[in-house]
């Protein structure tokens, strides 16, 4: 008898698995991906979008500097990957343009580096582009512009 309600125990237990299973599996299978920032993977596909008079100078280290000291200064902008920061709940950050190029510039001098603002601005501008590709922008406000480069 013990044996019994051993075996109804179990099969209780392996319905409401898969219960729970399909039931996440379902809710889980209409919602978009969420995009995850590969950096070596970034690289590459900038990279390979970069107009050709720029990837002819820079090579696949120099991409990845830039898009590191990049990746540094929307940190310091409070930029995340979930839209918070750490002090709080969701606010609107913008940063781009010519901040970000300046930045980028600034740090490159600083390291010795001779990067010129149409190299920085190409990388940055595929950099985005990689972000909107992979699904980490978020869709602009209603009735507000998306920002230009």
């Amino acid at each position: 008898m013990g044996v019994v309600w051993v075996l109804v125990a179990v099969a209780v237990v392996l319905l409401i698995a898969a219960v729970v299973v399909g039931r996440e599996t379902e809710r889980l299978s209409g919602a978009p991906p969420r995009p995850v920032f590969d950096l070596d993977e970034a690289v590459t596909w900038v990279a390979r979008h970069l107009p050709f008079e720029v990837s002819a100078v820079l090579s696949h280290d120099d991409v990845r500097q830039i898009l590191r000291w990049n990746l540094d200064y929307f940190r310091s902008k409070g930029v995340t990957g979930n839209g918070s920061s750490a002090s709080g709940p969701a606010t609107d950050v913008v940063v781009g343009g010519g901040e970000t190029v300046d930045n980028v510039l600034a740090r490159a001098r600083s390291a010795g580096l001779e990067y010129t603002a149409p190299q920085v601005h190409a990388v940055l501008d595929a950099q985005m582009a990689y972000f909107e590709a992979i699904g980490a922008l978020g869709p602009a406000k209603p009735g507000e512009e998306p920002p230009g480069p």
